[in-house]
């Protein structure tokens, strides 16, 4: 084996398909056994070391100047379609119709290889995955009513989405019965096609394939083990690609990183509330995090207007009721814009399309917008304070699977809380 000598941390590689297996027991090795001097010494010539502080992650031995490689993933060490139609189940795949999709592929083999440990070449991969997810498939019911309505929604559209690529796809697990020996549905539970399901959207990179016959819809993502050790900042700037000429996945490093610091990636401008969706965690210090408002909440504080009803209306059929933003810096000029256009009287309707253009209104009007933002922050400020108590309520009773829900669902709440509060002093001094 040898390691690629431009990384500060490398990933041991062969010349041959083995090397995936052989990257694969080193990460299940770390994960088992406490290092010895040995292990040190193996990690420092490949210039790499795990750190623990922040659950999974990797520090730099030695300084990444700006534009450095930071990792560079071979491509048999990749799982993909590929890798899965190149398996035993692709017989299997390749002989069904119709033809299922890339994410469907991914998740069944992850449950087929998870059934087989510890006899799968994948196995030391799959001994060093979560057991559970802090996703919101995952979540109870208590715990999902203490999302933010917002967060709520795609919560329950998350879990939908799961249950029906379960509940569809019977007939092709059935179809896979002669890879295992207990009946099919002991095998591909809804429990595990969840866990495949959660590995796949929180842990796969972005990387094109070629359009297969043998599966439908587009085909985008790859695993990448020891690639998935790197966690996420948002003020880290990274490129990542797949290099077809080195046939490696590569990722580079925009800004650099001192030595001994943790490298971190980054997953995209996000704000809170969709990592928690997505990706199961929260970001401290995320400068793209925000508190939405929905309909609901401008309904309630609207009530008294005869009219609200006709507004709401209005306001959706030109799809302007989404993506309503409260900020550390004030209102976010989406939702400014439909208070203004909720403030005018039906007699004055007529000017919606100067206010959507920027148009300010009248100095009374401007202030009656005013004052309606600042209730409405008050109001979410108030349902924000009402899930932190029922949330420490809740950790005292708990189970432990539970209370790491919570812990996440907590760290969204009290930035809102936080958000809000700067948010409410903006709007008091205006």
């Amino acid at each position: 084996m040898t390691c690629t000598r431009n990384s500060p941390f490398s990933v041991p590689v062969g010349t041959s398909g083995r090397s995936c297996a052989h990257v694969l027991r080193g990460l299940a090795m770390k994960k088992r056994r406490r290092p010895g001097r040995v292990a040190r010494k193996r990690r420092r010539k490949c210039g790499m070391r795990v750190q623990s502080d922040t659950g999974r992650g990797l520090q730099t031995l030695k300084t990444v100047k700006p534009g450095q490689l930071l990792i560079s993933l071979p491509q048999a060490c990749l799982l993909t379609t590929t890798t899965v139609l190149n398996s035993y189940l692709g017989p299997l795949i390749k002989g069904w119709m119709p033809h299922p999709s890339p994410l469907l592929v991914l998740c069944v083999f992850l449950v087929l290889e998870r059934h087989r440990v510890p006899l799968s070449e994948w196995y030391p991969y799959i001994d060093v995955l979560p057991t559970t997810y802090t996703c919101p498939v995952y979540f109870a019911d208590d715990v999902i009513a203490l999302l933010p309505k917002v967060v709520q929604r795609h919560a329950l559209e998350q879990r939908a989405s799961v249950q029906e690529l379960h509940s569809s796809n019977q007939d092709f697990f059935r179809w896979l019965q002669p890879l295992v020996i207990e009946p099919v549905e002991e095998v591909f539970t809804y429990e595990a096609l969840r866990w495949a399901w959660c590995t796949v959207n929180t842990r796969s990179v972005f990387m094109a394939h070629s359009p297969s016959q043998f599966l439908s819809g587009q085909d985008v993502c790859a695993l990448a083990p020891f690639l998935d050790l790197l966690n996420h900042r948002p003020d880290v700037q990274v490129s990542a690609n797949f290099n077809s000429d080195t046939r490696c996945y590569e990722i580079h490093s925009v800004s650099g990183i001192d030595r001994y610091q943790q490298a971190f990636i980054n997953y995209g401008s996000h704000d809170n509330q969709r990592l928690l969706v997505e990706y199961g965690f929260v970001a401290t210090n995320n400068p793209h995090s925000v508190v939405y408002l929905d309909k609901d909440i401008l309904c309630k504080v609207l009530q008294g207007d005869s009219n609200l009803q006709q507004k709401i209306k209005f306001l959706s059929q030109n799809e302007l009721l989404s993506n309503l933003t409260l900020s550390s810096e004030g209102p976010g000029w989406r939702l400014q814009t439909v208070v203004r256009v909720l403030s005018l009287p039906q007699t004055q309707f007529g000017l919606w399309k100067a206010v959507l253009l920027g148009q300010r209104l009248c100095e009374e009007k401007e202030r009656w917008c005013t004052q309606t933002i600042r209730t409405l922050c008050v109001h979410r400020l108030q349902d924000t304070d009402t899930a932190l108590e029922k949330i420490s309520k809740l950790q005292q009773q708990c189970d432990a699977s539970v209370t790491e829900q919570l812990d996440v669902v907590m760290a969204l709440r009290q930035e809102e809380r936080i958000i809000l509060g700067k948010c409410l002093e903006i709007l008091t001094d205006s």
